[in-house]
């Protein structure tokens, strides 16, 4: 008995060992990959850019906007600069994330210009069902580009007006998912004002 318990333990430790070695040896190639993956969100939303750089900066919604965010299921990640020539202020990237997809969270990079225009999204998570929610990365977002509007509302009856979004048929809680994460992006850019204007 002591003899099999002494190789359950030796068959633990090299197991450990081995998880261990594993998980260092990959962490670096997941971290490039992931950054590669940011960095190329960064630049699809801005992609009328060519020459844009994009810095990372440390500000946090304002305590009344991340409690109204949370109210629809919305968070505020990483927010980046985009720069131009010049050291010219572009607009904004902003990560957001929204907890009330079917299939949970969805990640979006959102892009507003300087003067407050939806340059364009990119879905950098999504888990929702094929051939519905998964939808949305061809039914949502080209109705996204380039909007000058405040927030969005969906429709399930055509969109008319500028601040319309056509829901996706039988997903309309990832299209509410994804239109609460996109308003919370403009929340946060409209608070940020000038912010950027160095």
């Amino acid at each position: 008995m002591l003899k099999e318990a002494l190789i359950l333990t030796v068959i633990t430790l090299l197991s450990g060992l081995l998880l261990g070695y594993v998980h260092e040896l990959t962490k670096e190639p997941i971290r490039v990959q992931q950054e590669l993956a940011i960095q190329n969100a960064c630049k699809e939303v801005f992609s009328q850019y060519d020459n844009a750089m994009f810095e990372q900066k440390q500000i946090e919604p304002s305590l009344y906007l991340k409690e109204e965010l949370a109210g629809n299921g919305v968070s505020i990640g990483k927010v980046f600069r985009a720069v131009g020539d010049a050291d010219e202020t572009l607009g904004y990237v902003i990560e957001t994330t929204s907890s009330e997809g079917y299939g949970g969270n969805i990640v979006l990079y959102v892009g507003v210009t300087r003067d407050l225009v939806l340059s364009d999204v990119s879905i950098l998570s999504i888990s929702e069902t094929p051939g519905l929610g998964m939808r949305a990365e061809e039914v949502l977002v080209p109705q996204l580009h380039n909007k000058a509007v405040d927030q969005f509302q969906y429709t399930k009856n055509g969109a008319t007006e500028e601040y319309e979004l056509d829901a996706i048929s039988g997903a309309t809680i990832t299209t509410k998912a994804v239109t609460n994460a996109v308003n919370g992006a403009l929340k946060m850019a409209q608070e940020i004002g000038g912010e950027y204007n160095e």
